[in-house]
């Protein structure tokens, strides 16, 4: 069972600069919410209630103002500090301390999942083990992602980042699923020619131990990269579409919380005090009230 998360929220975000030269890309919104809530709401809907978000030097305070420990939500966050980027699995190395031998699922913090069933699924590969698993997703231009081919049994069989000639239309999602393994593993891996721990490597190396699984957000499901302004727009379209017709907030962490039963009216009752008069605290008033659908 994996009962640990990490969400790498550290990184540049040259590309939407100038906008994160004054805060960190994932305190952005995304619709009425900030970026961070999103991965934070995936890792909670898998039941994962010990959390480990690596932020950027110096940025630790403004992430501590909107989330400060997790006992409002009844889960538990902790940080670290990265220096600067050094590819995915060294969050592994950086995090060794708080995975403490244990299974480990990490997730990127600017990415974005949606779809039916998506809760159950998650839990179902919360479920691992042994080895790891992948989150696949079919996507028009492979060549932009780092893709995987799998066999009948859903073990992955290769891998290729950006292939030039078609080779496979799996996108490898930011989601990941380790066994405790993935600590010693990223500490043998060597930087790229860009000089980056490559998240491709550690996967090679599940691989090849037959040890790699692999399993599909599924057709209807969304993800999506928020890695650019223009990205980050459509995923924040996409999300107040959503919420305006359904009426039901995506990624409502405190939602999340009280229905898995990990925190109390009192609690929201705190949070809406804590966020002030706006739309999401009289979203909160209807989750206490029972005036809002929160079973479907």
């Amino acid at each position: 069972m994996i009962r640990k998360g990490i969400i790498l929220a550290g990184g540049l975000g040259s590309r939407m600069s100038p906008l994160t030269k004054a805060v960190n890309k994932q305190l952005l919104p995304i619709h009425d919410k900030p970026l961070i809530f999103y991965p934070l709401s995936i890792l909670m809907l898998a039941n994962i209630r010990d959390v480990l978000i690596i932020v950027n030097r110096g940025q630790l305070n403004q992430y501590k103002k909107i989330l400060p420990n997790g006992n409002n939500l009844g889960i538990k966050i902790n940080y670290a500090e990265q220096e600067k980027p050094r590819g995915l699995p060294d969050a592994f190395i950086l995090g060794e301390k708080f995975i403490n031998n244990k299974n480990v699922a990490l997730i990127l913090g600017d990415n974005f999942f949606y779809g039916q069933n998506l809760t159950k699924n998650l839990i179902n590969f919360s479920k691992l083990n042994n080895g790891a698993r992948i989150l696949l997703y079919k996507v028009l231009k492979p060549e932009l992602f780092g893709v995987a081919k799998i066999n009948l049994k859903k073990k992955v069989t290769h891998i290729k980042e950006k292939p030039k000639k078609y080779f496979s239309n799996n996108a490898i999602t930011g989601l990941y699923f380790f066994d405790k393994s993935a600590v010693k593993y990223s500490k043998t891996l060597k930087p790229s020619k860009r000089g980056e721990l490559e998240i491709v490597d550690l996967l090679n190396i599940y691989r090849k131990k037959n040890k790699l699984n692999a399993d599909f957000l599924g057709r209807g499901g969304a993800w999506l990269d928020t890695g650019s302004i223009d990205d980050f727009y459509k995923t924040s379209a996409f999300v107040q579409a959503v919420e305006n017709r359904q009426g039901l907030k995506i990624a409502c962490l405190e939602e999340i919380a009280y229905l898995k039963k990990w925190i109390n009216k009192n609690k929201i009752l705190n949070q809406i005090k804590f966020y002030g008069k706006c739309e999401y605290s009289n979203y909160l008033k209807k989750i206490i009230t029972n005036k809002i659908w929160i079973k479907g």
